[in-house]
């Protein structure tokens, strides 16, 4: 059989193929059939401008139906999908693309000014556009492309996708997942969270990351199952659709708003049958207070770039609020020492993983690739975690400081590196402190040169907004007079969370 994960997607459809696959709160409806019909436009379209299987395709777009459709024809066609950020600024995109060297470049219309020179630097081929409405001249050039496009053949270890994530030494890597990684991901936890062809799924996620783009997408599609497109997460919109629909997904961020809207009622979630939260910790707090609410234990789960989702809370059982469940059928979760070593339950260490969900590797990082896989196969999440005694998984820290705000993933070392370059800026650190909304609130805590001494956080802030995503700029910028150093030298970033938790 085909790996591909298009051809996997393929023999999920409904039987009718007339029948709705995504419905586009603009107004449009998209069924199964034209789902087939557009993806193989777009797939004679690469082909056509002399992309090969292998190639890989970089989309910097807004959400749309047809950006999802890009993502679908790219499997189709064998070539390599690399999904950007919107919020990717210059700097950023450059690096991605040098790094990735990608054949097509499909981004907004307003980006194309600056970001076609950075793809001809990087010897890219063809760069096209795609707006939030589908426009754009990627579909003006697929709408007179046949309708029939013979999927191609691929085996399960060849690459899909490409996802960068952010560097802990400000350079970022690319995650390489392949079809058989996106496969068995989705067909498991379209299983094991009784995904069917009855389901309505609220998708509100963006198409960027693995969350919206993989776990949500996938498994409505390899269930045959309907997606309600939202281009954003919008409370009372997504409310409105609680009764036409059955699953929504999401992060804490989405659960923490709902509750702030009064119509959020048991009467209103009547016809829900699934609420699942990913992609940053979920307060017990957040968890209870929908549960009174609304009648619905959340599911929350875990996963990463590297390894799609690895644990996940039962459908059928407790859902323990704190916890992220147990590891997925197929996949292999242990807590381990500093020596690779499994712990027993109840005593925290390093969350290690294996199984056919896990990635091939780092692009063109074969040394980093070897450094964060164990002898015996298991990659090292980064992640800190306890099992309980009845097999719970719980994530207790992160190592590395990692901030996830609003289910973005932010490494200090590369927003410290951007602050350390403003003039009279000696030296800064960058931790998250707790905020209601995001769950964590990306700050910094910087230290003045005696030229810098009028330098003001808002300054800080103009700057690094024109070089970094939205999401990474600090939220706050706090002055002191040095950092706190252990005796090793090391900034003691615990003991500045603990300070500037308490901040205003």
């Amino acid at each position: 059989m085909n790996a591909n994960i298009y051809s996997v997607i393929a023999c999920s459809f409904p039987r009718s193929a007339a029948v709705p696959a995504l419905i586009d709160r603009e107004g449009a409806t998209y069924t199964y059939e034209d789902l087939a019909r557009e993806t193989a436009r777009l797939a004679h379209l690469l082909a056509s401008l002399g992309l090969k299987p292998g190639d890989r395709v970089a989309a910097q777009v807004e959400k749309s139906p047809q950006a999802l459709f890009l993502y679908l024809a790219a499997m189709r066609a064998g070539m390599v999908y690399l999904p950007l950020n919107t919020a990717y600024q210059e700097h950023e995109v450059d690096y991605f693309l040098k790094d990735a060297e990608p054949a097509l470049v499909v981004c907004r219309p307003q980006a194309k000014a600056w970001i076609e020179p950075l793809a001809q630097r990087a010897g890219t081929r063809h760069v096209l556009t795609l707006n939030e409405q589908g426009g754009g001249t990627l579909m003006e050039a697929a709408a007179g492309q046949p309708g029939h496009f013979e999927t191609a053949e691929v085996k399960e270890d060849d690459l899909a996708c490409i996802i960068y994530t952010s560097g802990t030494t400000g350079r970022s890597k690319g995650a390489m997942l392949s079809h058989g990684n996106l496969a068995s991901n989705g067909l498991t936890l379209r299983d094991y969270w009784c995904f069917s062809e009855s389901d309505v799924l609220i998708h509100a996620l963006p198409l960027f990351h693995v969350h919206g783009l993989f776990v949500a997408v996938h498994c409505a599609l390899l269930a045959g199952a309907c997606m309600r497109f939202h281009r954003r997460f919008d409370p009372k919109a997504v409310l409105e659709d609680f009764s036409r629909a059955t699953v929504l997904m999401g992060v804490p961020t989405f659960y923490t708003r709902l509750l702030n809207e009064p119509e959020l009622t048991r009467e209103a979630c009547r016809g829900m049958r699934l609420f699942v939260s990913g992609s940053a910790p979920l307060l017990a707090e957040t968890h209870r207070a929908f549960a009174e609410r609304t009648g619905h234990a959340i599911l929350e789960r875990y996963g990463m770039s590297e390894a799609g989702m690895i644990t996940s809370n039962p459908y059928d059982g407790e859902r323990r609020p704190g916890t992220v469940g147990f590891p997925l059928p197929g996949v292999n979760v242990r807590v381990a020492d500093e020596q690779d070593r499994p712990l027993p339950a109840g005593q925290i260490g390093g969350v290690q993983v294996k199984g056919p969900n896990v990635f091939l590797g780092y692009w063109r990082m074969p040394d980093k690739t070897r450094e964060e896989f164990t002898a015996d196969g298991f990659f090292r999440t980064g992640d800190v975690g306890v099992f309980s005694h009845d097999g719970y998984l719980s994530i207790v820290g992160r190592a590395k400081d990692l901030v996830i705000t609003g289910g973005y993933n932010v490494y200090p070392k590369e927003v410290e590196l951007a602050i350390d370059e403003i003039p009279g800026v000696l030296e800064s650190a960058v931790i998250g402190v707790p905020h209601p909304d995001f769950g964590e609130a990306v700050t910094a805590v910087v230290v003045r040169t005696r030229e810098g001494a009028g330098l003001t956080e808002e300054a800080i802030i103009r700057h690094l907004k024109g070089r970094l995503a939205g999401y990474k700029v600090p939220k706050r910028v706090y002055f002191v007079e040095g950092l706190p150093r252990n005796a090793m030298g090391k900034v003691q970033k615990n003991v500045l969370r603990e300070r500037f938790s308490r901040s205003d």
